[in-house]
């Protein structure tokens, strides 16, 4: 049933749809990060490398040895990938990653004294870096309004109507979330759509009793994915 004095989802349009979300998470979850553990941008950028198919929670048992052997990109640029396999084989794609990190690596070292580069078409030419990639690091690391789509703010964006059904791309998702989120949000609502993907709105068995969306979600309307 919907709260009392809160609009129907046939009343509330989807600009409205996106006021109300954004404040209850700014409420709820004011300050909100990626719940990938690092101490530099070359710790963040190896981790989300690392994430990919993977969940943050298995990276996160892995790194803390990983950064302690190679704590920066001088010393991952030296390394021989197998010796890094090694510390990272428990990962999604083990052999491929730690090609990449080894390379990444050698790249920043060799063309950016070590340090990451804060623009998106530098970020994309290093290897083991996509849009998705190359997004958080902007927002978690530099502080610019990206957001990064991955599969949980994908599915959550279509679920709770926030994008058409035309946006049947990663890069669609994210270019629409961009028009209708307000400027000083895009970074926050990424993380906020993960999140409540990843605990609430999974992909399976969504939680929708637990979910505080749960009376406007456009659930059975053509399209929404959760039909």
């Amino acid at each position: 049933m919907p709260r009392a004095g809160l609009p129907l989802i046939k009343k509330m349009n989807k600009i409205e749809r996106y006021q109300y979300i954004i404040d209850y998470f700014e409420k709820k979850m004011p300050m909100v990060t990626t719940e990938l553990q690092f101490g530099s941008d070359f710790h963040l950028l190896v981790a989300v490398i690392l994430s990919a198919q993977c969940t943050d929670k298995r990276v996160n048992q892995v790194t803390p040895l990983l950064f302690e052997r190679y704590p920066d990109a001088h010393t991952l640029a030296k390394a021989d990938p197998a010796e890094v396999y090694d510390y990272i084989k428990s990962i999604s794609y083990p052999n491929a990653k730690a090609c990449h990190l080894v390379k990444m690596a050698a790249i920043l070292d060799n063309n950016y004294q070590g340090k990451v580069p804060d623009k998106f078409d530098e970020l994309l030419k290093l290897p083991g870096v996509g849009r998705k990639t190359a997004n958080v690091i902007q927002a978690v690391a530099f502080g610019k309004e990206t957001i990064a789509v991955d599969t949980h703010v994908y599915r959550v964006s279509h679920r709770l109507g926030l994008v058409s059904v035309y946006a049947n791309t990663p890069l669609k998702v994210e270019q629409e979330l961009l028009r209708f989120i307000p400027k000083g949000y895009a970074a926050k609502a990424h993380h906020w759509l993960l999140l409540h993907g990843r605990y609430i709105c999974k992909s399976r068995k969504p939680h929708c009793e637990k979910c505080p969306f749960d009376f406007f979600c456009p659930k059975k309307i053509k399209g929404s994915k959760l039909e």
